[in-house]
Parts: C-alpha cells; structure tokens; sequence
C-alpha cells in the first residue's frame, strides 16, 4: 500500500482540522517510515524477489517491530500519547492513534499473508491483494482520490503556495507510485531502504503545505 495511506491521512484533517497534514502523514505512514531505519540496521529484513506477487517483488521476511499487529498498537499509543502531551487536543490524539493502526490494516489488505500478528508469530495475515493488478489499483486509487477530496473541501488555500504546492505534491505522489509499478526491479534491499526514507520528505513537504492552507469551518 502506497497512496492510501496517504489518502487516509488527507481524509483524517476533515475530523482533525486543527492538526497538520504533516503531522496526520506523519501518522499515517509511521509503521513505513521507521521500517528502512530498522533495515539499514539489520533489524529487519527484506528481499528482492520478482514475482513474489504481481505488483511488488518485495519479499517482507521479517520486519516485526514495525510491522507487526501488536507493534502497530504500541506505535500508535506511543504517537497519541506524545502528541496528547504536547498538543492536549483529545480528537486530534485519537485520530493520531487510529491513523497508525489504519496503516496496518491497510497493508493487511493487499501483502500476501507475511504481516505477522506479534513479534515471534507464526500465524501471518494478508490478503493479497497484490496478486491483481485491478484490484490493486482499483483499492489504491479510490482511497487516495476520496482522501484528495476531502482535504480539499476541509480546507482552502491561504495563499498560491497553498494551492499549487498542494497539487504539486499530490501529482508527484501519482508519478511516484506510476514509477514504482512500471519501473525495474530495485538492484538491492539497501537501495530500498534508502529510497524509502524519501516519505520523510512527503511528510516535511505537507506540513510546508497545511500551513499554506486553513481549515473551512
């Protein structure tokens, strides 16, 4: 799963309006977002290997800390309770823990059943998803669009950053995820470690928008 979770966190600024896109990304994404860190530290590990579904060749072997079910619920406690002691916003806290759990049952969607229930499980989940392209895109597509158009009509532009750097973004996130179906298998694991912390900079570019953008009351 790629743009919806992006979607979801796009949606999520309708019932969090005083909370940032960056921040709601942030969330969204978090389980993505530390899962290179802990690949590049031998923590977990995944491999390249095309036809291990149609639409990706990632074959996930082990990546229980970040991806697991119960790791997913000490993630998004860890996230609401933070946010909660910064921000003291009680619907903004809860949305941050649901977006993470949204993350997982995302995935669990469209992997082939490699998510793992708890760290040391033998018992895998997934769908599987990934093994139609139809389906695959299908599922993508209207997540992300619904999510699009419900930041749109949450919020409105301050100034033209907030308009055309919103839409700059959300093509580049197309072109992004057009270029990882139609492009080349990944030379190594590495290599997708290090192109995976960009999300990094999706998250920093949202929050450059949101404050470019206010919320329609």
């Amino acid at each position: 799963m790629f743009l919806g979770h992006y979607g979801v966190g796009l949606a999520a600024k309708k019932v969090a309006p005083k909370t940032s896109l960056g921040t709601l990304w942030f969330a969204a994404l978090f389980l993505d977002l530390i899962w290179p860190i802990f690949l590049l530290a031998g923590i977990e590990r995944v491999e390249i290997d095309p036809g291990n579904t149609l639409v990706t060749p990632f074959d996930f072997v082990s990546y229980p800390f970040s991806h697991s079910l119960l790791a997913a619920f000490g993630w998004s406690f860890l996230l609401a309770g933070v946010y909660w002691l910064i921000r003291r916003d009680a619907s903004g806290t809860a949305i941050i823990g649901l977006l993470v759990i949204s993350h997982w049952v995302l995935d669990a969607l469209v992997h082939r059943p490699d998510l793992p229930l708890y760290p040391g499980s033998s018992r895998m989940a997934g769908l599987g998803l990934w093994n139609s392209w139809r389906d695959t895109l299908l599922l993508e597509g209207v997540i992300f669009a619904w999510g699009v158009a419900v930041y749109r009509s949450a919020t409105r532009p301050r100034d033209a950053v907030g308009k055309y750097a919103f839409r700059t973004l959300m093509f580049f996130l197309v072109l992004v995820y057009i270029g990882s179906l139609v492009g080349p298998p990944p030379p190594s694991s590495q290599y997708v470690a290090i192109m995976a912390l960009g999300q990094w900079l999706m998250v920093l570019w949202a929050y450059w928008v949101d404050r470019h953008r206010e919320a329609v009351h």
